[in-house]
Parts: structure tokens; C-alpha cells; sequence
């Protein structure tokens, strides 16, 4: 069982991956997608233990837990993995990722089942399906701010290509729009990533060893890591600044208004079956960010900055409804209902009550579950 509780979130990272090696490596078409199928079934069937062996009872702190008690995160691998910089592969669930993890390889079974009409290279297809539920999983499981962001890039290849090949007439322009939009939003992500890195070498904070700096997510939300990093020189302007490079990156990829312009050309140009997966999961990776990195790690700057926040996402709430309600195309109705659902998500972050939060949670959750079944029927 102890050797079953620290492998199994590695294994259900990876598990799509190395279907992905099988299917490429299958001769026929129908093995091709049986193979596919069955990976995404065994990958949704882990999760379900996932979710049965996580520990329910009150957790002690925010964490790994301590005095014997479990913490809020659970069935913790952690292995050095670039021993010079102290970054590691360390994976973890929460109450936050285990929602977005059963959605995930729920709507991933089901997106599955939609792929099997394409018969255009089907088994590059397939191959980069799985690859991409690699990516998704990874992102809601990672504890280490530098694997969180290699995840997080890793889903941009696979719908790149996805859109680009198996797209509609102008697959290209939305697959491109698609990608540098990230792109140029990952960018804000990458300097917060080296700059809280920075901050962090060298700091004195007792019981913990930081002479090499940490990556770890869990530990930069701690209290007395961010008031060590704060009297090291990361002033109340800096973490400003960190805060909206974190919250560009992840309006980006929500999308919010005046960021969302590449979500409508993505949903009428993807395959169906991807439309299912951009709409329910990677708009979640967005709103994911913001309570596991941009509030954690600048909780003050969060404060202060709370009423330009409340602000997006207000205006994307109407903004994105009175479009949606223009709309005669089907696929453009969802994407920009999308932009106005998920402002709901970017105000109850604005708010930072625990009702607020709550809400926006529960609703990247149902709108994962109602967008993707709207394409699937």
C-alpha cells in the first residue's frame, strides 16, 4: 500500500504517455483506438482510487500536514530532479486538484469515444491526445513551481498540432493565435518563476533549508517564507508586479476580456472532440493557476490589487454574455458563454472569501461538465 500511495500519482501522470509509445507503436486503425480508449478508462479508473484513498478528515495546516495529522496535500512523491537549482518532481492532490483531476480523465474517456470518426492520421491523432492528458494532469498535480510550468507548456504542442491538422478551413490562423496568445502569456509566467526564485536563495527561515533556493509551491505560501522574502528585498511594488505577470498568464488562458479573442476561432476551427477538452479543461489550467501560484505566493499583492481583478472579471462576465448572445454558430455561442463563466471564476478569486472561492471552484467544475457535454452531443 505505501509503495501503491507514493507511485500513484506518478503513474497516473504518465500512464497517458506511455499509451501514447503503445499506439503508435499498433498496426491497424481499431487497435489504434482501442488501445486509446482503454488507456484514457485505466487512467479515469486510477483517479477513482485517487479520490478513495484521499483523506477527508480536517487537515492540520495548509500542506503536508504535521503532529502525525494529514495535511490539506496528499500522496506526496517528491525526488530531486535538478539538484544544483533545487528544483524537484514533486506531485501532490488537494481538494483544489481533485475535482480538476476526475474531470480531467472523465472528459477525456468521453473525448476518446468522440475521436472515433477520425480517420485522418489517426494514429498521430490519438498519440497526441494522450500525450496532452499527460500535460493536463501534470499541471493540477504539480507542487514544484518549475514542473508546474514545464506542464503547463507541454499542453501547448499537442492542440497546436491537434487544431492545426485535424481542425476546420482555417485551422492554421486559430491554431496559431492559439499559440502565441499562450505563448506571450507563459512569458509572465516564466519571469515570476525566476524572479521568486531568486528572492528565495539564501533566505534564514527556521526548520527549513533554503541556501539553494526552492521551487516548492507549498513552501512560498508559507507566512514566515514570504515575510523572510519580503525583508530580503522583495518589496510590496515587486510582488505587484509578480502578481500581474502571474494573473496575464492566467487571464490568458482562462481567457478573460481583452484576452479571450483567440478562444472563439479555436472552438469553431478544433475537432469536436477537442473543443470538448479546450472548453472543460484547459480554460481550468487558468483559473487552477491563480489558487494554486498567483494567491498563495502574494497574498498581499492579491489584496491590494483585488478591485482591478473584480473589474475583468465583471467585465468578462458581461461582456462575453451579451456576445454569446449575437452568436448563430453553435460553437461560438459556447466559447463566448466560456469567456463569461469563467469571469465568475475570476471574481470569486477577486473576493478571496471562503464562500467566493468555493463558488469559483465549483463552478470551473460545472462548467467543465456542461461545456464539454454540449459538444458531445
Amino acid at each position: 500500500m505505501q509503495f501503491l500511495e507514493q507511485w500513484l500519482l506518478t503513474i497516473l501522470i504518465f500512464l497517458p504517455t506511455a499509451g501514447a509509445g503503445v499506439v503508435l507503436l499498433a498496426r491497424t486503425q481499431k487497435s489504434v483506438r482501442w488501445v486509446a480508449l482503454a488507456t484514457t478508462l485505466v487512467t479515469f479508473g486510477l483517479s477513482l482510487l485517487v479520490l478513495a484513498l484521499y483523506d477527508w478528515s480536517p487537515a492540520s495546516v495548509y500542506g503536508y500536514g504535521e503532529l502525525g495529522k494529514p495535511g490539506t496535500v496528499q500522496l506526496v512523491q517528491s525526488v530531486s530532479w535538478i539538484g544544483a537549482f533545487n528544483i524537484e518532481y514533486k506531485v501532490g492532490v488537494d481538494g483544489l486538484a481533485l475535482p480538476l483531476v476526475l474531470l480531467s480523465t472523465l472528459i477525456c474517456v468521453l473525448a476518446c469515444v468522440a475521436s472515433w470518426n477520425i480517420d485522418k492520421l489517426t494514429k498521430p491523432y490519438m498519440a497526441l491526445f494522450l500525450f496532452l492528458e499527460t500535460g493536463i494532469l501534470g499541471t493540477f498535480l504539480s507542487l514544484d513551481f518549475f514542473l508546474f510550468y514545464v506542464f503547463f507548456e507541454v499542453t501547448l504542442l499537442p492542440m497546436y498540432f491537434l487544431i492545426g491538422i485535424w481542425g476546420g478551413p482555417r485551422r492554421q490562423y486559430a491554431a496559431i493565435k492559439f499559440f502565441l496568445y499562450t505563448l506571450v502569456g507563459s512569458i509572465g509566467l516564466l519571469v515570476t518563476l525566476i524572479g521568486t526564485y531568486l528572492y528565495t536563495r539564501g533566505l534564514t527561515v527556521p526548520g527549513l533549508d533554503l541556501s539553494r533556493g526552492t521551487f516548492d509551491l507549498i513552501l512560498l505560501a508559507r507566512a514566515d517564507v514570504q515575510t523572510a522574502m519580503g525583508a530580503a528585498g522583495l518589496s510590496v511594488g515587486l510582488a505587484k508586479t509578480f502578481f500581474l505577470l502571474l494573473a496575464l498568464a492566467f487571464f490568458v488562458k482562462l481567457p478573460s476580456v481583452p484576452f479571450h479573442t483567440w478562444l472563439p476561432d479555436a472552438h469553431v476551427e478544433a475537432p469536436t472532440p477537442m473543443s470538448m477538452i479546450l472548453a472543460a479543461l484547459l480554460l481550468k489550467m487558468g483559473g487552477f493557476g491563480l489558487f494554486r501560484v498567483a494567491y498563495p505566493l502574494f497574498p498581499e499583492a492579491a489584496k491590494a490589487l483585488w478591485l482591478v481583478i473584480a473589474i475583468v472579471g465583471v467585465v468578462s462576465i458581461i461582456y462575453g454574455a451579451l456576445c454569446a448572445m449575437s452568436q448563430t454558430d453553435f460553437t461560438r455561442l459556447v466559447a463566448y458563454s466560456s469567456v463569461s463563466h469563467m469571469g465568475f471564476v475570476i471574481l470569486g478569486a477577486a473576493v478571496m472569501t471562503p464562500a467566493a472561492v468555493s463558488g469559483a471552484i465549483f463552478m470551473m467544475v460545472a462548467h467543465g461538465i456542461t461545456s464539454a457535454m454540449m459538444f458531445f452531443v
